[in-house]
């Protein structure tokens, strides 16, 4: 949102490019083309859907022109998504791309401005440096796109994950940013004292259940103060022999003594005020009074989308404390912030997959699917399973579809293996189809290194075959996961596709302004609302046909959390 243009670079023929400096700011800088001058030729043929593009990350060279007016269109190919598509584990940076592929060494971009304090910006690279380095840029991107392509085109169902949805998606990704959210810093303001307040009384609880003062964030001071004066049982050591007091020890003494409890609520409560309520209004834009995340298409092995600068999917929803932060992003006056949510999806893909009969038809029927699990697994009818029996359910269908063992039911659950053991079993009892698609998964993903979701994504699994045994059970969860993760983040692309296309054909003035997990959330003027209310569940339900329906929740308020 705040770069600016120092040149361009292109390239129409192998081995072949150049560079137009505009805004090289240096001692001794040569005479250059003036900005705005060079940008006003180029303009008609930038802003063409009708003259093809290829670039390297284009939805960043995208947002560079739109901040000096220049909207781009005709984008056909990105190398970046062309190596996602084909190798989603490996890095897409283009140094790492131009080694793998085309077996040729790049400028680096810290070989030209240095590093660490001493690096400059771009504007002060010396014209004739620039040019190699950017110019490289452009011949790489195309020597690229000629040699990965190809590949893609070769098989049908990659050229629909690239063409169809990735390609697309990034356009669209590029507007969302640009849309950004509106955030009422007030309110966080108004959140982060309350959160100071409610640290500081914790840590006054602390003090007196130690029966002393101590630095809560220092590891430290924390192992004396537990291992040392309270004497309490040490559950695992750091590598240098120390007691460990990581998350997941104080979650483990939690479960007996005041203190850890205390110190998991303090840092849940501190990462909240530091990452959010405190950080949020240092990152508006105050251009436009917005938050405007970076979405990256090109992270995640499975397809999903990572948010960054500011995190929007991370912020937690399980306390009151975390759900509050989502109060603050607001919609502006005579607009509702409208929240689209595919419900229960990747247990809907999971009885699509394994076409388990009794898990599809838990769903064909709309029906409450975990009562029904619970209703299998513990031998009752559906209207007589209680709250606790229900809740066990939802334990045990979401932890299989990430693969969880019966080490780590019965870690969840709070109950002994055996039994947690004997669920799974009575689980896979009534739904075999799950047990086989788990065995049939696990077995293809050792033989062909990857899996792949409903549409073809392939999800590659690196430790697949790894000698070291936890790496290669991770590696099996993962597998049975990925399918389901997968084809859930291609389903929710393709929603964004058709959510928008729907949105520019009608010329509406609601837009698009995150993405997070399976839900899309919408800015609405208050005249769109019952259109857009109507047509987002159709519109996202009609993107696929599955074995199974599709179901999307739709909630509208004035901030995204009464949305939900």
């Amino acid at each position: 949102m705040r770069a600016r243009l120092v040149g361009l670079s292109l390239s129409v023929s192998p081995f072949e490019a150049c560079y137009v400096p505009v805004a090289h700011e240096y001692a001794g800088a040569p005479d250059q083309l003036d900005r705005d001058h060079v940008l006003g030729r180029l303009r008609a043929w930038l802003e063409s859907p009708k003259h093809p593009k290829v670039g390297q990350n284009l939805k960043y060279d995208a947002h560079v022109l739109e901040n000096h007016g220049v909207k781009l269109a005709g984008i056909a190919h990105d190398t970046l998504l062309q190596s996602y598509v084909l190798e989603a584990h490996r890095s897409h940076d283009m140094d790492s791309l131009a080694e793998r592929h085309l077996h040729r060494r790049t400028i680096r971009y810290d070989e030209v401005t240095g590093k660490g304090a001493s690096r400059i910006g771009f504007e002060q690279v010396a014209v004739e440096r620039a040019t190699e380095y950017a110019a490289e840029d452009a011949d790489v991107t195309m020597h690229l796109h000629r040699t990965l392509y190809p590949r893609i085109a070769e098989d049908d169902r990659l050229l629909e994950i690239y063409r169809d949805i990735e390609v697309p998606v990034s356009v669209i990704l590029q507007r969302v940013e640009r849309n950004g959210v509106l955030v009422d810093t007030g309110a966080l303001a108004r959140q982060s004292d309350e959160l100071g307040r409610k640290l500081m009384e914790l840590e006054k609880q602390a003090y007196e259940v130690a029966g002393q003062p101590f630095n809560l964030n220092s590891p430290k001071q924390l192992g004396e103060i537990l291992f040392g004066n309270l004497k309490l049982p040490v559950v695992k050591k750091t590598a240098s022999g120390a007691p460990s007091t990581d998350e997941e020890v104080l979650a483990k003494l939690a479960e007996d003594y005041p203190l850890p409890r205390l110190l998991l609520d303090f840092r849940g409560l501190a990462k909240l005020k530091s990452t959010y309520t405190d950080k949020l209004p240092q990152m508006v834009d105050p251009k436009t009074g917005r938050v405007h995340t970076s979405y990256s298409q090109a992270v995640a092995v499975t397809g999903r989308l990572a948010s960054s600068d500011p995190n929007l999917q991370n912020i937690p929803v399980r306390t009151t404390e975390g759900r509050r932060i989502r109060e603050a992003f607001v919609a502006p006056p005579g607009a509702k912030i409208v929240s689209a949510d595919y419900s229960q999806i990747e247990l809907r893909i999971m009885a699509h997959i394994s076409a388990d009969p009794s898990l599809r038809r838990a769903f064909a029927e709309g029906m409450d699917v975990h009562r029904a699990t619970a209703s299998e697994v513990f031998g009752v009818a559906p209207a007589d399973v209680s709250a606790e029996q229900r809740r066990y359910a939802k334990v045990i269908n979401f932890g299989l579809i990430y693969g969880m063992s019966a080490f780590g039911l019965a870690q969840n659950l709070g109950i002994e293996r055996e039994a947690a053991k004997n669920w799974i079993d009575r689980y896979f009892a009534r739904y075999p189809g799950v047990r086989e698609y788990m065995d049939r998964t696990r077995a293809l993903a050792h033989e062909q290194g990857y899996v792949e979701t409903v549409f073809g994504r392939r999800l590659w699994l690196a430790e697949i075959n790894s000698p070291n045994g936890p790496r290669r059970a991770g590696a099996e969860r993962a597998a049975i996961n990925a399918p389901m993760q997968g084809t859930a983040a291609d389903l929710i692309k393709m929603a964004m596709i058709a959510v928008q296309g729907w949105l520019d054909r009608e010329r509406m003035s609601s837009k698009l302004i995150m993405q997070v997990h399976d839900e899309l959330v919408l800015e609405v003027p208050e005249g769109e609302l019952d259109a857009v209310r109507e047509r987002l569940p159709g519109l996202m339900t009609g993107v696929a046909k599955l074995d199974v329906p599709l179901e999307v929740e739709v909630g509208v308020g004035a901030n995204w959390e009464q949305a939900h």
